[in-house]
């Protein structure tokens, strides 16, 4: 007798549809799987006789053979566990098997027959859903997270008793229904804000604007002037999630394992801050089976790299194509995966070895060539993708003891929130352009309007600092988002002038 399922293999952050079928017949007494399983696959057989036996049953002692299509995927982890013994035992006609062609099963078994949570739930929801299927089965602690779909009816079991239970005896599990609308509440709450940070107006300005527009930024300065505390801060002041962002950021850690169990949609930007000896296959994602790095986990959101210049070189390299196309390739021989990476860039650095070149009271204890080799870690590629160079200077004396308090995230938070709504506005016709940050340089000139006072000063910028192609594009972006947060339709002198300077790195101060 055959039995048919269906279950699901992750593929980047979507998932494919997997057919598990099931033939038990008279002769022999083995179980084959076939369809390209991994060794977690092939060892379910144990893990689906304990379980079974656990519940005072009898594995089928027939020939039995499992099959999972399309054959030419591979197909890992023990999350089809519960879809094999459910088909299983509809083969031995302990359960009746009409309902399981129409329905998705997911599900790791443990020796008790208790079912333990998986990984990328919510795009099996979504594939789910797109087969048209009555409902998708699977851990209790999943439910929340796969919920999010609303197209098909969620199973959540907490046992392969359950389970049968659903199948054999009419003890229908009900839908799952989370306890609150899936949607976007504006609820954030920090635990940090710009309110602690004492005088520093200028790196504070620089953030603004890098959160205005999606822009890159790099902070530049000495030990204990707070570049980290700055940085650790920018996420109070970015706008809140879209569904569909919210959506895209949680397939993502769903896939990679990050979210909580019982969690359902992540309402919160993203903040990144691996350390400085990080592989470039963390950074970026990878390993035998795909997974989502860094660069991924920050997508729509932040990835903070402290001490830039401590990075290996290979893994900042590789940073280089993500930051231009928002997404990372990985290819092995049998198969090829995307991985979105729409990300902000923030890095911070000290200016030399000792951290104090260009310090306003101390000396430099650097040996001649010292900068530029410390600064030449970082190539000169990766740099002209950074839009913003921020000096930071140390807090003086009579900042630390001002009386007076600084501006608040909230408050810096609504002016992002104000510019961001004029770029929605203005590239509501494009699919792909959310921020100026993603401006295409063919549509720079013909979406921001610049005074040809403005090209004149930007044409003296080039020529003295001798920036690249991708230099001037980045100006110009940082300028139009400049003239944003001034609710500015034009961009003005100013606006650009104020955009040369966060050029720190393109001057000749630091090429000694």
């Amino acid at each position: 007798m055959i039995v048919k399922t269906f279950g699901s293999a992750i593929h980047g952050v979507n998932a494919l549809t997997i057919t598990i079928e099931v033939n038990v017949s008279s002769r022999g007494n083995k179980l084959f799987i076939v369809g390209l399983p991994d060794n977690a696959v092939k060892e379910s057989e144990r893990r689906i006789e304990s379980a079974i036996q656990h519940l005072g049953l009898q594995m089928p002692r027939t020939r039995t053979v499992v099959n999972m299509a399309p054959a030419d995927i591979r197909k890992a982890g023990a999350a089809y566990d519960l879809p094999i013994a459910i088909c299983m035992l509809a083969a031995a006609k302990y359960i009746p098997h009409t309902e399981l062609t129409r329905c998705m099963i997911m599900g790791e078994l443990s020796l008790d027959g208790s079912v333990l949570p998986l990984k990328g739930a919510l795009s099996m929801a979504v594939q789910a859903a797109k087969e048209s299927l009555d409902a998708f089965m699977l851990p209790v602690h999943n439910a929340p997270e796969a919920s999010l779909v609303k197209e098909i009816p969620i199973l959540g079991v907490s046992s392969l008793q359950v389970a049968i239970e659903h199948f054999k005896h009419g003890k229908r599990i009900s839908p799952f229904v989370p306890d609150r609308l899936n949607s976007i509440e504006d609820t954030f709450t920090p635990q940090v804000d710009f309110r602690d940070v004492k005088g520093q107006l200028q790196i504070k300005r620089a953030l603004e604007i890098a959160a205005a527009g999606g822009h890159n930024a790099i902070l530049i300065g000495p030990p204990g002037a707070g570049k980290t505390m700055l940085a650790k801060r920018l996420p109070t002041i970015l706008p809140p999630l879209s569904l569909q962002e919210a959506l895209e950021t949680t397939k993502i850690h769903s896939v990679a394992g990050k979210l909580i169990n019982d969690a359902a949609l992540i309402s919160q930007r993203p903040f990144r801050h691996p350390h400085h000896s990080i592989s470039d296959t963390a950074l970026v994602g990878g390993g035998g089976i795909p997974q989502p790095g860094e660069i991924s986990l920050a997508h729509n959101g932040v990835l903070f790299l402290d001490e830039l210049p401590e990075f290996k070189r290979k893994a900042l390299e590789v940073l280089r194509q993500p930051l231009e196309e928002r997404r990372v390739t990985i290819s092995r021989a049998r198969t090829t995966i995307e991985f979105p990476a729409g990300f902000m860039l923030l890095a911070s650095m000290n200016p030399c070895p000792c951290g104090y070149f260009n310090h306003p009271s101390r000396s430099c204890s650097c040996l001649p060539g010292q900068v530029q080799k410390y600064i030449n870690k970082i190539s000169g590629p990766l740099l002209d993708r950074i839009d913003l160079h921020v000096e930071v200077t140390p807090v003086t004396f009579a900042a630390l003891t001002h009386p007076q308090a600084s501006e608040s995230s909230a408050v810096i938070r609504e002016r992002v929130e104000a510019a961001r709504n004029l770029q929605a506005t203005r590239y509501a016709a494009y699919e792909e352009i959310h921020c100026n940050a993603q401006l295409p340089a063919q549509l720079i000139h013909a979406l921001c309007e610049i005074e040809p006072a403005g090209i004149t000063l930007l044409s003296q910028a080039m020529e003295k600092l001798q920036l690249s192609a991708r230099a001037y594009d980045r100006i110009l972006k940082v300028s139009r988002t400049i003239a944003d947060l001034d609710n500015s339709a034009t961009v003005l002198p100013r606006h650009m002038s104020e955009a040369i300077r966060y050029r720190s790195l393109d001057r000749e101060i630091w090429k000694r």
